[in-house]
C-alpha cells in the first residue's frame, strides 16, 4: 500500500514538473520564438557542414574504386619484364589493385571511346598505333597517392621504362582542401551560433524565472530542493530545443533534397560521382541535432537559474 502511495506521489510529482515547464514554453512567445529561431539557424548550419563532409568523403571512396594513377609503359619494354613490373607495383604500400592494358587493348578501347567515329583509327593495327600499355591503379587510401607516384618515379625496376604517369592528385588535394574548409567554416559559425542560442535560451527562461522569484523564493524555505525548482525549466529548455530539431530536420530535408536535385545529375555525367541521398546521411543529422538542441536547452536552463538558487 505505501509503496503504491509513493508511486502515486513520484507520478503526481513528475507530471507536475512536465506540466510547468510546457507552460513555461508559451509564456514568452517572442522569446521562445526567438529562441526556436537562433536554434533553427545554429542546426541548418551545422547540418549543411555534416552533409557537405559526408559528401566529400564518399567521392573519396568513389575515387579510391576508379583510377586515381595510371602508369604508361614504354613499347620497348620486352614482355617478360612486365609481369615483374605488375608484381613489383602490387607490392607497393596503399596499392590496392594493378590491371594491366595491353597495346592492342588500348587501341580497342580508343576505338569503342570514339564510337561513330572509330573509322578514324582505321589506318593503325595492333602493332603500329600511339597508345601505350598501361597499368591501371587503385589505392586503397586516396591521401596516400602522392606518395605511390613517387615511389613509382624512383623505382629501379621502372627506370627508363615509364613513358608517362597520370594521377588524380589535383583533384584528390582539391577534395582535401574544400573537406578541412568545410570543416572548418561551419564548424566556427557551429560554436558561434551554439553560444548565442544558449544566451538567447537562458535569456527566454531567465525572463520565466524573474517573473516566478517570490514563488521561488518561498519554495526555496520550505525546504524545495535546487533540482525540484529547476526541473521545470529545464524542461522548457529541452522542449524549445526538441521543437527546433523538429523543424530543423524537415527543413533541412527539403534544402538538401532541392541541392541534390540540381547537382547530382551534373555530378553524374561530369564527373561520374554520385551524391549522397539525405537517407544516407540521416542517422548523424538526428545524432548531432539530437546533442544540440537538448544539450543548448539543458545548459541554457542552468545558466539561467544560478541567481535564483541563492536563498
Amino acid at each position: 500500500m505505501i509503496k503504491k502511495v509513493g508511486m502515486i506521489v513520484n507520478y503526481n510529482i513528475l507530471n507536475y514538473l512536465i506540466s510547468e515547464g510546457f507552460k513555461n514554453v508559451f509564456k514568452n512567445k517572442k522569446s521562445t520564438f526567438a529562441a526556436i529561431i537562433i536554434m533553427f539557424a545554429t542546426m541548418i548550419t551545422m547540418g549543411l557542414g555534416i552533409a557537405g563532409a559526408k559528401n566529400i568523403t564518399s567521392i573519396m571512396k568513389q575515387l579510391e574504386q576508379d583510377v586515381p594513377i595510371k602508369l604508361y609503359i614504354k613499347d620497348d619494354v620486352q614482355k617478360s619484364e612486365l609481369a615483374d613490373i605488375e608484381d613489383y607495383i602490387k607490392s607497393i604500400e596503399y596499392v590496392n589493385s594493378v590491371v594491366f592494358t595491353t597495346k592492342a587493348e588500348a587501341l580497342q578501347a580508343a576505338k569503342e571511346k570514339l564510337s561513330e567515329s572509330a573509322n578514324l583509327l582505321d589506318t593503325y593495327n595492333e602493332n603500329n598505333h600511339p597508345f601505350k600499355a598501361s597499368y591501371a591503379i587503385t589505392l586503397t587510401n586516396l591521401n596516400e597517392s602522392s606518395k605511390v607516384v613517387e615511389t613509382l618515379n624512383s623505382a629501379e625496376i621502372l627506370k627508363d621504362k615509364i613513358e608517362k604517369i597520370e594521377s588524380s592528385d589535383i583533384i584528390i588535394e582539391g577534395l582535401n582542401s574544400i573537406d578541412k574548409g568545410i570543416k572548418i567554416i561551419f564548424l566556427c559559425m557551429g560554436i558561434l551560433l551554439i553560444i548565442v542560442s544558449t544566451v538567447i535560451i537562458s535569456n527566454t527562461i531567465k525572463l520565466t524565472v524573474h517573473a516566478r522569484r517570490k514563488e521561488i523564493s518561498i519554495m526555496k524555505y520550505v525546504g524545495a530542493t535546487n533540482n525540484f525548482i529547476r526541473a521545470p525549466f529545464i524542461v522548457e529548455g529541452i522542449v524549445i530545443g526538441i521543437i527546433a530539431i523538429a523543424i530543423s530536420i524537415l527543413s533541412l530535408g527539403c534544402i538538401y533534397h532541392l541541392i541534390y536535385n540540381s547537382c547530382n545529375n551534373i555530378l553524374m555525367t561530369k564527373f561520374n560521382f554520385i551524391m549522397l541521398q539525405f537517407n544516407d546521411i540521416f542517422q548523424s543529422i538526428i545524432i548531432v541535432y539530437s546533442l544540440l538542441g537538448i544539450g543548448i536547452g539543458v545548459l541554457g536552463s542552468i545558466l539561467s537559474m544560478k541567481k535564483y538558487l541563492k536563498v
